[in-house]
């Protein structure tokens, strides 16, 4: 199941075929299709998605359209995406969700999870909407992202709200590319045995990949460097905006 996990990790669009192929080939070991998709069933994961069951959708919560499409994001808190993932630790497993800003890569809040319950979701984008607001959020359609308590926050906030298709998770590449590093950089290598040290490790983590850790895309800028820095640019235009505005509003 780990190799499996490993494999999905890199090609979430692989199937049973595929992965018991690429288990003989890469890692020599020998079992058949219809074992693959029964330790498949076991961890919960399907071609695209690699998740433990984590994006169920409920029919009777609403849909919204895919927004994104041919965009890219030009400034920080313009684009924000959404999702969750499944930690595997030595007896069982921890969910992780996480929101990350599209254009400089900051995480601006995660939060790992015992259980599905949909509070930590909840949680997650209050502590979110505490540092900013974005103009779209970006998510999958699984239940916890189309639940009314979700999006009713982000309405109040005047935030738009953008789903990726059924069976896309291209729609949401910053955080599956994100999923991928987590997992390679951090979870993989540490094995940890249960939640407690899942949540501090991933702490230390997070805290290296926001402000150490530099990405080539973003000129090896860190992004916590290109996030704040574009924050305050921002501000500064936005202030200066608001100054002009009553400059002219009183002459």
């Amino acid at each position: 199941m780990n190799v499996i996990d490993r494999i999905y990790t890199d090609l979430p669009f692989y199937g049973s075929r595929r992965i018991a192929w690429q288990l003989k080939e890469k890692y020599h070991i020998h079992i058949c299709r219809q074992y693959v998709r029964r330790l498949m069933r076991l961890m919960g994961i399907e071609t695209i998605y690699p998740k433990k069951n984590t994006s169920k959708s409920n029919d009777l919560h609403t849909k919204y359209p895919y927004l994104l499409k041919n965009i890219v994001a030009g400034a920080v808190n313009q684009i924000w995406g959404t999702d969750i993932t499944y930690i595997k630790l030595e007896h069982g497993f921890a969910y992780l969700v996480a929101i990350i800003d599209w254009y400089s890569r900051y995480v601006v809040a995660w939060k790992l999870s015992p259980s599905l319950e949909m509070d930590f979701c909840i949680e997650n984008l209050k502590t979110a909407l505490t540092i900013a607001a974005p103009d779209i959020h970006n998510s999958d359609q699984g239940n916890h992202f189309t639940s009314s308590r979700y999006t009713g926050i982000l309405s109040e906030k005047e935030i738009q709200i953008s789903m990726d298709g059924r069976g896309r998770c291209m729609d949401n590449i910053f955080t599956e590319r994100l999923w991928r590093t987590v997992k390679y950089e951090n979870v993989y290598l540490k094995s940890y045995a249960n939640f407690t040290e899942a949540n501090a490790g991933l702490k230390t983590y997070f805290h290296f990949y926001n402000t150490l850790r530099p990405h080539s895309s973003l000129q090896n800028q860190t992004p916590a460097k290109v996030y704040i820095k574009d924050r305050v640019a921002l501000n500064g235009i936005m202030a200066s905006q608001k100054i002009l505005k009553i400059f002219v509003e009183r002459n």
